[in-house]
Parts: C-alpha cells; sequence; structure tokens
C-alpha cells in the first residue's frame, strides 16, 4: 500500500511534466470508434453506462473498454481488460498487452470516465491517441479537449452533455 502511494506519486509527476508539451490533435471527423476508460474502485455502473452510449446511436462493437481497479485478487477474471496499480513500472509504463492495444487504438474519442486523479488512469487518458478526448472538470485540464462539470454518479447527466455538446460540435 506505501509502495503504491509512492508510485502514484512519481507516476503522476511524471505525468505532469509530460503534459507541458502536449499537442493538441485537431479533428472534424464524426464519432464512430468510441474509447472509455472506467475507475472501477469508485464507478460501478459501467454496463448501464454502456447501455447508455448505445441509445445515443454508438454501435457496440465501435465501443471499446479499459478498466482500472486498485488491487486484483490472484484468481479474479474478468470478461473485459483490467489493470491495477501492480502493472505500471517505477518510469510510468504499463506493459499489459490490452493497454498498449487499447492507447495505440485511433478513436474518435475517448471518454476518461472518472473524476478523482490516479496517476494510471491520467497515465491512460496522456497516453492514448484518440482524436477527441472528454472527461471531467475535476481532472487536469491540460488532459482533455471538452469537460463536464458533473461528478462520476451522474452518468446520465454526463452523456445527455456530452452528446448535446457533440451535436453542436457536428462531431455526430
Amino acid at each position: 500500500m506505501f509502495l503504491n502511494k509512492i508510485k502514484d506519486f512519481w507516476t503522476k509527476r511524471i505525468v505532469k511534466k509530460r503534459l507541458s508539451n502536449v499537442r493538441l490533435i485537431n479533428s472534424d471527423s464524426s464519432v464512430q470508434k468510441v474509447g472509455i476508460v472506467f475507475d472501477e474502485s469508485y464507478f460501478y455502473e459501467r454496463e448501464e453506462l454502456l447501455k447508455e452510449l448505445i441509445q445515443l446511436g454508438i454501435k457496440n462493437e465501435n465501443i471499446q473498454i479499459l478498466v482500472f481497479k486498485n488491487t486484483i485478487k490472484k484468481n479474479e477474471t474478468f470478461d473485459y481488460p483490467v489493470f491495477s496499480y501492480k502493472n505500471i513500472s517505477w518510469t510510468a509504463s504499463i506493459d499489459v498487452p490490452e493497454f498498449k492495444d487499447f492507447v495505440n487504438s485511433d478513436f474518435d474519442i475517448l471518454i476518461s470516465y472518472y473524476d478523482i486523479e490516479k496517476a494510471p488512469l491520467l497515465l491512460t487518458t496522456h497516453l492514448s491517441k484518440a482524436s477527441f478526448k472528454v472527461g471531467f472538470a475535476s481532472i487536469d485540464k491540460r488532459l482533455h479537449h471538452f469537460m463536464i462539470d458533473t461528478n462520476a454518479e451522474n452518468y446520465k447527466a454526463f452523456m445527455s452533455e456530452l452528446f448535446k455538446y457533440l451535436k453542436i460540435l457536428n462531431k455526430l
């Protein structure tokens, strides 16, 4: 636990240092492929959020998720890609194949669905090659192109605001 706090501190420091060199990617394409990063230690309604996305017109096969959990038990299995503090090195790199596939995917939009800054989640958002990144206003402003000021428990309001502004920006 103590080592995780130190690793978290160093990873946040590395990510925030890298954020000074961020270049914004300008994209006029419409939203087809969506990536979502969840913090499952805080938000448990993953399935409801996915159903909301599908209801709003995104195809299920075009949605890819990556879930962060604080700890993963030894015999625990998942039907979705998961990573944890254990997967992060002291140099802020993650060697999990699912993680690498996720951050190297060219998403039209990345939804960073967490409102508490945790180093692995910040690292995931920063490394992602998504052309448009959306997140909560409580997270570092340099990570996202668009921020919504609400809390993570209110996923319906988040999705409603997101799609309202995506229509205004001609991304739908």
